[in-house]
């Protein structure tokens, strides 16, 4: 059974795992699942009915975290683990303070910054405090030398690159400006995506993008 990425290619969390099965360059094939209906089918695969989950030949795998790893254990080669567990435990915790710290709590701003819809200011308020002692955190492990990481490139970054863009996008819409800005995040992302495994990724959530917004628009008619 050949692995299959379940999800949709305008999802942050499946383009990162996307971004990790094209850089190992493991053999993998696309199922597109949207959210947001209450399918068995999909809720026997990913128990909240998230995306992205792994069809594996010992059975679906959900969250993104656990895909992951599933992968660098199954497919050791081209690791974007270091060997060294300190090292490793780095890559980690970058990861962890991308998502736990910076996008998720960006999150509750997407439904104005993206989606049209409206954030109230106590929302916004909260919002702004928390991302901005998320980025004074995350700024103190991160290295962009050249990678966020050290001089190789992991799974961080198939975690910021999918992730960073977001949150450095829906600040500068709701807040005016961008809570990384202190951050070398422009350079790093021209960086990354001159990688040929980004250009696929930013071309299909392109894609992906206009199909899912094409999709809400349908639904508010």
């Amino acid at each position: 059974m050949t692995l299959k990425l379940c999800g949709f290619s305008a999802s942050n969390y499946y383009n990162k795992i996307k971004l990790q099965l094209m850089e190992k360059e493991v053999p993998f094939v696309e199922e597109l699942v949207w959210t947001g209906h209450a399918d068995s089918l999909l809720v026997d695969r990913s128990p909240m009915g998230k995306v992205p989950f792994l069809d594996t030949p010992h059975g679906p795998i959900s969250e993104s975290g656990a895909c992951a790893e599933y992968i660098e254990t199954v497919y050791p080669q081209k690791p974007l683990l270091p060997a060294d567990p300190y090292a490793a435990a780095k890559v980690r915790e970058i990861i962890l303070y991308s998502e736990l710290h910076l996008e998720l709590v960006a999150r509750n701003l997407y439904a104005e910054a993206f989606f049209g819809g409206k954030v109230s200011d106590g929302v916004k308020e909260r919002t702004r405090t928390l991302l901005e002692r998320g980025a004074h955190g995350f700024a103190k492990l991160v290295k962009f030398s050249p990678f966020v990481a050290g001089p190789e490139f992991t799974l961080a970054d198939c975690a910021v690159a999918a992730h960073l863009p977001l949150v450095s996008g829906a600040s500068k819409l709701i807040y005016g400006d961008d809570v990384l800005a202190n951050l070398p995040l422009r350079e790093y992302l021209k960086r990354v995506s001159e990688r040929p495994a980004m250009q696929k990724v930013n071309a299909d959530r392109k894609s992906s993008t206009e199909q899912m917004l094409a999709r809400r628009a349908k639904k508010t008619d």
